[in-house]
C-alpha cells in the first residue's frame, strides 16, 4: 500500500465509513441479521480456516471472528483495509489488500483446508467461482452472496434455460444450494437488482471419472451453441461416424446432466482413442 493511499484512508476513516467505490462494485450490506445469517451459512465441518472476499466495512466480519476460526479478510479497497484494522482488532482477523483473482491462494492457509465467504462484488463473481473451482481440493465449502440471477445459475438443473457453463462446472464437484433473497433495500448504495446466497459444498469424491480440462471444453463449446444438438456442436471434436449414432448426441446441452456430461467426456475420450488407432 502507498503511503499517500495509506495516509489519505485514513483521514477518511476517521469519519467511522466508507464510500462505496462504483469501480469496484461496491454495495455495503447494512443489515446485521442478514449478515448474521450469512455468517452462519458455513458449516465450519473439516476446517478451521475461513477466507472473507470484499468485507466492505466488516458486517459480516464481526460475525466470523465471533467464531472458533482462523478469518482472512481480503479486500481491494485501501479505504476498507485501513477500516477495519482500526474497528475491528481482534486476534482472530488478519486483513490482507489483495485482488482475490490474482492472489496465489497457498499463502492465506499454506496447505490447510478453509471455507470461503462474503458479499462478493457482482462485476466479478463469477470469476470469483472459477478461480475457487481451480483450488478445491483446499476449499470444501463456499457460501456467500451474488446476484440473484447468479446464484440461481449456479444452482440450476438441467432443462432450465438458466443452466449452464457455470451450473454443470461448479455442480462436477460441489452439492450448489440456493439458501435465500436478499432485497435491495438492505445495502447502501442499494443494487438495482435482487440479491441471492447460496452454499457449495464439496462432494465427498470430488474426482472426476474424465479428463477435468477436457470437460471443461466439452461444456463451454456445447454451450456455446446451446440451441444446437451436440452432433453439431461438437464437430470440432472430429466425431467418428459410430460415435456420432450414440443418442446423446441428438440431445441439446441444456437437457443433460452433469453424470451425463462427464459420461460424454469419456465417450469422446474412448472414441478420440479408437480413431488415433
Amino acid at each position: 500500500m502507498k503511503k499517500e493511499n495509506r495516509d489519505k484512508a485514513r483521514e477518511n476513516s476517521n469519519s467511522e465509513t466508507v464510500r462505496a467505490k462504483k469501480h469496484l462494485g461496491q454495495h455495503f450490506l447494512k443489515d446485521e441479521a442478514i449478515a448474521k445469517k450469512i455468517g452462519d451459512t458455513l458449516s465450519l465441518q473439516g476446517y478451521k480456516n475461513v477466507l472473507e472476499i470484499g468485507p466492505g466495512m466488516g458486517v459480516l466480519t464481526k460475525y466470523l471472528v465471533e467464531k472458533d476460526v482462523a478469518v482472512i479478510a481480503m479486500d481491494l479497497d485501501t479505504e476498507s483495509i485501513v477500516f477495519l484494522n482500526k474497528n475491528y482488532p481482534n486476534k482472530n482477523l488478519k486483513v490482507i489488500e489483495a485482488d482475490f483473482l490474482k492472489y496465489d491462494l497457498s499463502q492465506l492457509f499454506g496447505a490447510e483446508q478453509f471455507g470461503i465467504t462474503g458479499n462478493f462484488p457482482y462485476n466479478i463473481s463469477t470469476q470469483i467461482v472459477f478461480k475457487m473451482l481451480e483450488w478445491k481440493a483446499q476449499i470444501p465449502e463456499f457460501t456467500g452472496m451474488f446476484q440473484k440471477e447468479v446464484a440461481q445459475r449456479i444452482c440450476e438443473k438441467e432443462g432450465s434455460k438458466a443452466y449452464g457453463i457455470l451450473s454443470v462446472l461448479t455442480q462436477a464437484f460441489y452439492e450448489a444450494e440456493y439458501l435465500f433473497t436478499v432485497p435491495p433495500t438492505v445495502f447502501n448504495p442499494p443494487p438495482k437488482v435482487d440479491s441471492g446466497v447460496l452454499r457449495l459444498k464439496r462432494k465427498e469424491n470430488f474426482t472426476l471419472a474424465c479428463n477435468e480440462k477436457m470437460l471443461y471444453k466439452v461444456v463451454k463449446t456445447a454451450f456455446q451453441q446451446r440451441r444446437k444438438t451436440l452432433r453439431n456442436s461438437l464437430k470440432s471434436f472430429n466425431l467418428s461416424d459410430k460415435i456420432k449414432e450414440d443418442t446423446i448426441f441428438g440431445q441439446r446441452p441444456e437437457q443433460l446432466s452433469v453424470s451425463q456430461f462427464i459420461a460424454l467426456t469419456q465417450k469422446l475420450e474412448n472414441d478420440a482413442i479408437s480413431t488415433d488407432r
